[in-house]
């Protein structure tokens, strides 16, 4: 899956003054991972991530990395006897990466306090791998909640390279051709768990004989090449790339800071209300990484879907008080689905699938209180809180 490309990544540390098997979690709490579970970290998160598993590795000493990426050979001509060789130069391009922080918080009992800093990191290093990878994931392939200017889903969108349709035999060559008809190699898929049993009848099929299958479930290949499985991925859904044109980095070691009085405004109990670490007798672990990423070719990806996020109408008016936006959505409300909106500038509408359990939500007729923010995005969710169906518009609201 990883095509055996040399990582060469490394870590630059402060230098570690003391002894994580000898000073507990209350006397350290915050500062550098201690190497060895860096390291273990790291290499979980490289072992889980899709995009690691795909893409180049750049080597980063600093939030941001030029390089030169190959765009273009030389050419070879024929040559009559006696006559001039012509010749031509190979295209480089140069391109800037730029690292962004990733961060993660992690709440946990008070008990942990004791622990000796190396059975701490012991437990938390599937905790933080897991929280990294999938944050990363999905905004490097989907998009979703993404600081950096590239995403795969943004490459084909700007590529044009989308196919809607049923996922067959057909249907997949057809996707391939979307880049070897433009001298890309296709060396991988990203697709999901939730396709596998679509994959497994990808045949063709003449006089009544299979006479070709794409998918090999041993191997997990289709058309040859490796897939790679996102859990949060929509079945239907699966992007073909050739992932010479993505790039990722890792400038950066890991920090973090464990706190016992904070209130986790993005973690709520049961009741709605935030968690208070204080109050709860709850510590948290908060782990800081920074993560390049870029593609170099949108038109090196391409996508294949059965069916994409559903088109809200959304329009908002000034409402009943002062303050106040009536906003009206169509079509209806699903039975079973409800409403979640989130306000703010610039908003980008969620992708299918995506989890907006976060958001605030709204009966469908109520006024809504919008306080700062230029946009307003509505989501119909299902029951778990998935996107089925979005749209957004500008907030008017009542002087």
């Amino acid at each position: 899956m990883n095509k055996n490309r040399k990582l060469g990544w490394k870590l630059q540390l402060f230098a570690q003054t003391w002894n994580p098997d000898k000073v507990t979690v209350f006397e350290h709490k915050d500062g550098t991972i201690p190497e060895k579970y860096q390291n273990m970290i790291l290499k979980e998160v490289m072992k889980n991530s899709k995009v690691m598993q795909l893409a180049k590795y750049e080597e980063m000493d600093s939030k941001e990395k030029k390089f030169e990426y190959f765009a273009k050979g030389p050419g070879a001509y024929w040559v009559g006897e006696g006559e001039k060789i012509k010749t031509s130069k190979a295209q480089w391009l140069q391109v800037k990466m730029v690292a962004k922080k990733l961060g993660v918080i992690i709440p946990c009992s008070r008990e942990f306090l004791h622990y000796k800093m190396s059975d701490f990191f012991e437990v938390m290093k599937p905790k933080i791998a897991e929280a990294f990878y999938k944050k990363f994931d999905a905004a490097a392939i989907l998009d979703v909640e993404n600081p950096f200017l590239h995403a795969v889903e943004k490459s084909v969108k700007a590529s044009g390279n989308v196919i809607d349709g049923v996922l067959n035999y057909d249907r997949i060559l057809e996707l391939e051709d979307l880049l070897t008809d433009d001298d890309y190699d296709v060396n991988a898929f990203i697709s999901t768990k939730k396709n596998r049993s679509t994959l497994r009848n990808t045949h063709r099929i003449e006089n009544g004989v299979i006479v070709e299958s794409l998918y090999d479930r041993s191997a997990n290949t289709l058309d040859g090449q490796p897939v790679a499985d996102l859990k949060a991925l929509d079945k239907g859904t699966i992007y073909a790339g050739d992932f010479d044109y993505m790039y990722y980095g890792i400038p950066y070691g890991m920090s973090y800071k464990i706190s016992e009085e904070a209130q986790l405004s993005t973690l709520t109990n049961e009741d709605g209300t935030p968690v208070n670490l204080y109050e709860q007798e709850l510590v948290a672990l908060r782990v800081t990484m920074d993560v390049g990423f870029m593609i170099v070719k949108d038109e090196a990806f391409a996508k294949l879907t059965s069916g994409g996020l559903g088109k809200l109408t959304v329009t908002s008016a000034a409402g009943t008080k002062a303050g106040d936006t009536k906003v009206a959505v169509t079509p209806a409300l699903t039975s079973g689905n409800s409403y979640k909106y989130k306000v703010g500038d610039e908003m980008d509408v969620p992708v299918k699938g995506q989890n907006v359990k976060g958001w605030k939500t709204w009966d469908g007729a109520a006024d809504i209180t919008p306080g700062a923010g230029s946009e307003i995005v509505v989501a119909e969710c299902d029951a778990s809180y998935r996107v089925v169906n979005a749209g957004k518009a500008d907030v008017t609201v009542k002087e």
